[in-house]
């Protein structure tokens, strides 16, 4: 936003100049939302039509051509993203950041947790072949304790709370389900599951180096596979 001044200037002579000058300001939303280069940098399909979504303000609707679409939060987005790629009926899957209230977050700002977002995977899948509830189960393989608020194995803060972000109502009240069969798992713990069940919300894809984080190397350069049906065990940070 802008702010015009308009006042008196002193001088050394006697004579009083009357100046306008003009401030600018750049409020801290404004600042969180200016364009990163990397979203300009983004190849995947599925990650470029979630950016356009998310441009308009809208969440990916459910249906893309003859796929369903869904999306989970499992706290630190590249090993969900890998147990996904290897699930028999799942075609698809992107990284980045959602449920959050700034545009175009980057992943420093949301680590940071100055954005509100939460690391999840956005995928598409064959209904035909695999269903709702079985993508909720494989959510909940990746979460060792489903109580436990903003934290996720060793990673901690709000970006890694876990989540099922439904893109109908339909899918709404099945992640309901899937809630409330695991809630009850909890029961004799005598802690609640709190992982959220709600409507998704714009999705806003990563960084392309976090595409396939896991499949490419990770950080010690050793690639997982991705393939359909692999079994070995996933190295969280590769």
């Amino acid at each position: 936003s802008n702010c015009t001044y308009i006042g008196t200037m002193k001088t050394p002579h006697p004579a009083t100049v009357i100046a306008a000058v003009t401030f600018s300001f750049i409020s801290p939303a404004d600042a969180l939302s200016a364009v990163p280069n990397f979203y300009s940098e983004i190849v995947s399909p599925l990650a470029q039509t979630a950016l356009r979504h998310a441009e308009q303000g809208e969440p990916v609707p459910e249906r893309l051509n003859d796929a369903t679409v869904a999306t989970f939060a499992g706290g630190c987005f590249w090993g969900l993203e890998l147990a996904c790629q290897r699930e028999p009926g799942i075609l698809g899957t992107c990284v980045g950041y959602t449920q959050g209230y700034t545009s175009y977050p980057a992943y420093g700002q949301v680590c940071q947790e100055e954005t509100g977002h939460a690391e999840a995977v956005l995928l598409v899948y064959d209904p035909s072949q695999i269903t709702y509830a079985r993508l909720a189960d494989l959510l909940f393989d990746r979460i060792p304790d489903p109580t436990m608020l903003n934290r996720v194995g060793r990673d901690r803060g709000t970006q890694y709370r876990t989540g099922m972000y439904a893109h109908s109502e339909t899918q709404l009240a099945d992640a309901q389900m899937a809630f409330d069969r695991e809630n009850r798992s909890w029961k004799i713990s005598g802690r609640p599951v709190v992982t959220e069940v709600k409507m998704a919300t714009p999705f806003w894809p990563a960084e392309e180096p976090h595409q396939h984080y896991l499949e490419k190397g990770g950080r010690f350069g050793r690639p997982q596979s991705a393939a359909k049906g692999e079994l070995e065990e996933i190295r969280c940070y590769g």
